[in-house]
């Protein structure tokens, strides 16, 4: 059997780099949400915040939730669950507080 071209090794060094780049984009845009949860949480300031706005979020994750499932494919699902409960915190958060 003859070797594989290098040209298709690229694209599984690519394919790893990029999930290795949506991984941490994941993690680094939930962390960037937390500073809002904080303000509505910890200070009770939810002026401004729009709860269709974190509605409209909230549905996109549980829909992007069930794609992630039903494909097995824990790079969608696993990061959706984060969003669930970041969006349902900003989501309770408001209606408390507003």
């Amino acid at each position: 059997m003859a070797p594989v071209p290098n040209f298709l090794h690229f694209r599984s060094r690519a394919d790893t780099l990029m999930q290795r780049a949506l991984g941490s984009m994941s993690v680094f845009t939930m962390v960037m949400t937390l500073p809002q949860i904080a303000a509505i949480w910890g200070r009770h300031e939810a002026t401004g915040v729009s709860i269709a706005s974190w509605s409209a979020y909230l549905v996109s994750a549980l829909l992007w939730l069930g794609h992630g499932i039903m494909e097995r494919d824990k790079n969608i699902y696993l990061p959706c669950i984060g969003w669930i409960l970041l969006d349902s915190a900003v989501i309770i958060g408001a209606l408390v507080y507003a």
